[in-house]
């Protein structure tokens, strides 16, 4: 279903994370004997697709690792309200300093992941993907990518270095679209090509230079079937995203007019945390 993240990059982001956090050192959580064991687990306040359990774990482990932790649910798994996640089980101390820094990492990713299936959700049968983007939280590309993977869309580009994508700044500069076309595939050889089209005369003149991609920015349902049709009518062998304000209310309409993508934003932009919590079932 997914491919998980390096484990390497989980435990830099989660050290920096905890670095962020603790400081000089969590003085509230000393207040508790260092002696002091504890059950504890992480319940869903409300339904949710989970992600984001090897961030809690590494979290966990680099503060004891002799706390146990038992999953209750794997990442891409949905979560039913007041569901228990996880169950922990150690020393009081580290388990109260690692609480906000694991419940970050749960509810920022959880989030993406369920609004990620929720678009997924919406276009069931029409055959078109999910796409998420680059609008993703400064140093969690990666893990918010990996969410996205886990609520079922597919990861558009990483980065800069993985695709050209060719937008309205990148044609100015270019002199036209035919132009930075061409140049694109001679200075990024093997690498795919696409172009953001505003309108169907740039689309008409996209379709000709034969790029690998052509995005749709904000045209029209119309506008979109009749660039399905062109495309088809060229042979069809160009893939066609449709971008820009699309929305859970709008997101099976420009499916249905055939294009192969839609990209959101707001996937990885307009997180809302999923609501966890942690409750101590007993101290002993």
């Amino acid at each position: 279903m997914k491919e998980g993240v390096d484990s390497e990059l989980i435990a830099r982001q989660v050290a920096a994370a905890l670095a962020e956090d603790l400081g000089a050192g969590d003085v509230t959580a000393a207040l508790v004997p260092a002696s002091q064991q504890v059950r504890a687990q992480i319940i869903a306040r409300e339904p949710a697709i989970l992600c984001g359990t090897d961030w809690a774990d590494a979290t966990f482990k680099q503060l004891d690792p002799s706390i146990r932790v038992n999953w209750l649910a794997q990442d891409g798994d949905t979560l039913d309200a007041d569901a228990a996640v996880v169950r922990l089980m150690g020393s009081a101390r580290p388990i109260l300093t690692g609480e906000r820094t694991a419940l970050n990492f749960l509810q920022t990713l959880s989030a993406t992941a369920t609004s990620a299936r929720r678009y997924v959700d919406a276009v069931v049968g029409t055959g078109c993907r999910i796409l998420d983007t680059r609008k993703t939280l400064p140093g969690l590309r990666i893990a918010q990518k990996y969410a996205a993977r886990c609520g079922g869309a597919q990861n558009h580009r990483m980065g800069l270095h993985d695709m050209v994508l060719i937008k309205e700044n990148h044609i100015i500069a270019a002199g036209s679209i035919q132009a930075a076309i061409t140049t694109a595939r001679t200075s990024a050889p093997g690498i795919k090509v696409e172009v953001e089209v505003e309108s169907l005369e740039e689309f008409d003149a996209a379709l000709a230079a034969r790029p690998d991609i052509i995005m749709l920015d904000e045209l029209s349902l119309e506008e979109m079937r009749e660039a399905v049709a062109r495309n088809r009518a060229a042979g069809g062998q160009i893939k066609l995203e449709a971008s820009g304000s699309v929305s859970l209310t709008t997101v099976r309409d420009v499916a249905l007019t055939g294009v192969d993508y839609i990209s959101i934003g707001s996937i990885t932009k307009h997180v809302q945390a999923v609501d966890l919590s942690m409750r101590f079932e007993f101290a002993a």
